[in-house]
């Protein structure tokens, strides 16, 4: 009768299986990732005319704050990583979603431009300590070992599937907030959802997996491992590929609605096409994830990268009818999220875990630094020299970084 009763597993964490707590974990970061992003990032569109009115400034003055506040992440990338190898994300994300929350409630009594900035400045730090890089590195020290590697893609896809309709839902709840309550009103509602579910989801649910067959690296040696690699010619190629379709992204992101109504379509069809990103960003973390079983991850993400430069640089050639800018839209949307789910598996197949939070945030504050620049540089070059000019910059980004991504595999 004994020889039919299974052992109990081992475990650190309460007398639960490490792989239930795991995803435990991957779920109370899917919920918080979602509010998280849609409250500290996508709401501010909302905010952005009624702020504008209020304040008495134009909105590119308004719109400068959140540019403050993906600066800052970006400066903050880089020691939030050795942060995260050190002591993993409890403790950190726990103080990064009070930070969170206390920024957007001083966001709405904020009364000039520079209490908005200094305001801004505070949630890019948040954003930095809480959102997708030290959502990763939590998944990513759990789900170690080659043994766990398809448990960790599932885990990653499963978070960014989630995370991925945070603009579809609090864009129409921030909206009706406003118009219900007010701008000011709305972000005390939000900063409460927000810290009612990141602070204790963060706190309790969040752990370390302690290690018992491998002594942790020490700061030492994770500082070895990182200096290693930055001396490497295959860390600087996914800096270049990374950084620059995280740009192509991030304009694509800003000016796809305004060109597309340049290009004589109406502004609701335009919206809905661009609309069709987000969805298009889950197929696209779907189909590489299921493609990285059978081939090497860097040559799936090239691909993709390239068919979006293609994609893009047709649209001024047959985006004038619907059947063409719909195309367009499908071929680039389909890479407009590969690059979280991409750059983790890429980091680990070639270098240490225990380093992996320290080296993704060292490439973050490349790409991220791109990301709030690049719409910036493509706006001014649009008013300069007209948007068939930003297209074509968009698309040499992405062949650039689909050729940087060849190279390196060829590494």
């Amino acid at each position: 009768m004994s020889s039919t009763v299974r052992p109990a597993v081992p475990t650190r964490d309460g007398g639960q299986p490490r792989f239930s707590r795991g995803w435990q974990i991957v779920a109370a970061l899917a919920v918080t990732q979602t509010i998280g992003y849609g409250v500290l990032y996508y709401a501010f569109s909302v905010f952005l005319t009624p702020m504008a009115a209020d304040l008495q400034a134009s909105t590119t003055q308004i719109a400068a704050g959140l540019t403050t506040s993906i600066l800052v992440a970006a400066l903050c990338a880089p020691l939030v990583g050795r942060l995260l190898d050190t002591y993993g994300g409890r403790g950190l994300m726990s103080a990064g979603s009070v930070l969170g929350t206390l920024a957007v409630l001083a966001w709405s009594r904020v009364d000039s431009l520079p209490q908005l900035y200094a305001v801004f400045a505070a949630i890019g730090v948040a954003c930095s300590m809480v959102l997708y890089e030290s959502a990763f590195a939590v998944i990513v020290s759990w789900f170690d070992g080659p043994a766990r590697a398809r448990g960790r893609a599932n885990a990653l896809l499963a978070l960014t599937v989630v995370a991925g309709f945070a603009s579809s839902i609090f864009l129409p709840l921030t909206g009706l907030l406003v118009e219900w309550h007010g701008w000011r009103q709305a972000l005390v509602i939000l900063a409460l959802v927000y810290g009612v579910a990141a602070i204790p989801l963060h706190a309790l649910v969040v752990r370390r997996r302690t290690r018992t067959k491998q002594k942790p690296a020490t700061g030492e040696e994770r500082a070895e491992i990182v200096k290693a690699a930055t001396r490497r010619r295959p860390f600087w190629l996914l800096v270049i590929a990374f950084t620059a379709n995280g740009g192509a992204a991030a304009v694509m992101a800003v000016l796809l609605i305004t060109y597309l109504v340049h290009l004589g379509h109406s502004p609701v069809l335009a919206a809905t096409l661009a609309g069709l990103l987000g969805v298009l960003s889950v197929t696209g973390r779907l189909l590489t994830t299921g493609l990285q079983r059978r081939l090497p991850a860097a040559l799936i993400a090239a691909a993709i990268f390239a068919l979006q430069g293609v994609a893009v640089l047709l649209l001024p050639l047959v985006g004038h009818t619907v059947s063409g800018a719909i195309g367009c839209v499908l071929g680039f949307g389909l890479g407009f999220g590969i690059a979280s789910i991409t750059l983790p598996h890429l980091l680990l197949q070639r270098y240490d875990a225990a380093a992996y939070a320290s080296l993704s945030g060292r490439i973050a504050a490349f790409s991220v630094t791109d990301k709030a620049l690049a719409p910036l540089g493509a706006v001014a070059l649009a008013q300069a020299v007209g948007y068939g000019w930003v297209m074509g910059a968009v698309a040499l980004a992405c062949v650039i970084a689909a050729l940087a991504l060849v190279a390196y595999h060829r590494l």
